[in-house]
């Protein structure tokens, strides 16, 4: 039998915002000056919130942290595409979506502290808990937007994932049922080269990991995942797809983990100095100020205050959640099973005599 060739899958990419700052007017999304203004300003907010955390970490104030610095863009454009009333189903390198969400900073130091008091969401917000399992909320996703076409009801449901989490089962289980069904979904790969220390070249031998969409019935569209407009026009255009019944859309933000993989990884160990200094170069807030600069909707001034506020109001989020008085004790068995087990109230009697 003759031996075929496989054609190569085409994915889409979108690129908007260059690096020096110029456009590609015929792609460029509708957003106001204030739209512009308020994605920079919550970019910035949240890089000074990460920088903030992994410094908590290092004085022994937080636990293990994930830095998000370099993949701004990806997460505030996507973000800020999305309604009020549609569903974020975070990994747990989304600070920044949580912050331009409405969600208390001093919550989110306090979770990332150890206190799971920090996850429980205000009503007034639809995010589910930060997911630390590789893959799991992509599932969530799936099992939401299935109830949001049954209800008939017109939101969709986001999931973000890093790209490590292409090789677990949970993705492709999530992306078969979506496709199948035809669901209101969104899917985010945050690809960011590595999977700890894995290269992105190792991961899979796809070309992009959008086409992996092709093989479950719908679109993957690969965006460059440093520019904040084509960010926010891909996740626009996918969640008025999926609104109009015609299903999910993966799409890969190609961007760089500037940071460790968390406060516990030396990426020294797997990446050159060369490599990361090549992708500053491509740094996502750097690259919208050339942009706003050419608008003049940037001057010292704004910056300077711009930083200003976000430093004294990441200040005012630690100060907070450190007021926070520690969790009782019986909340280790109260949210385990409906009513308490035989074992469980006697090791918290015997953790509480030990805590005397």
């Amino acid at each position: 039998m003759p031996e075929k060739k496989l054609k190569e899958f085409d994915a889409r990419r979108v690129e908007i915002l260059n690096v020096d700052g110029s456009i590609d007017k015929n792609l460029m999304p509708k957003l106001s000056d204030d739209d512009i203004k308020k994605l920079y300003e919550n970019m910035v907010l949240t890089r000074v919130f990460d920088d903030k955390c992994v410094k908590l970490q290092r004085q022994g104030r937080l636990g293990t942290f994930a830095s998000s610095l370099g993949q701004e863009a990806s997460v505030i454009g996507s973000a800020f595409a999305t309604r009020k009333d549609d569903w974020l189903v975070p990994n747990f390198r989304e600070n920044g979506a949580f912050i331009i969400k409405g969600y208390p900073m001093d919550m989110l130091i306090q979770y990332w502290a150890g206190d799971e008091r920090g996850m429980r969401c205000p009503a007034n917000l639809n995010i589910l808990p930060i997911a630390i399992p590789v893959a799991t909320q992509n599932l969530h996703a799936v099992g939401l937007a299935m109830s949001f076409k049954l209800k008939k009801e017109d939101k969709i449901a986001m999931a973000y994932m890093g790209d490590g989490a292409t090789s677990e089962g949970d993705f492709h289980e999530a992306m078969n049922f979506a496709g199948v069904f035809k669901l209101p979904v969104v899917f985010i790969i945050q690809n960011n080269q590595y999977a700890i220390s894995l290269p992105r070249k190792k991961q899979t031998a796809s070309l992009t990991l959008s086409q992996k969409a092709i093989a479950y019935g719908f679109e993957g569209i690969q965006v460059d995942g440093n520019d904040v407009f084509a960010v926010y026009k891909a996740v626009k255009d996918a969640a008025d797809n999926a609104r109009n019944g015609n299903g999910p859309t993966l799409i890969e933000c190609e961007t760089y983990r500037i940071e460790n993989h968390t406060t516990s990884d030396d990426y020294t160990k797997y990446r050159t100095k060369e490599e990361v200094e090549e992708w500053k170069k491509k740094d996502p807030v750097l690259r919208l100020e050339k942009y706003m600069l050419s608008k003049n909707l940037l001057n010292e001034k704004y910056k300077n205050d711009v930083l200003k506020n976000a430093m004294k109001e990441v200040d005012e989020a630690v100060k907070m959640a450190e007021m926070n008085k520690p969790a009782d004790v019986d909340d280790i068995i109260n949210y385990v099973f409906e009513e308490p087990t035989k074992n469980q109230i006697e090791q918290l009697e015997k953790l509480k005599e030990l805590l005397k």
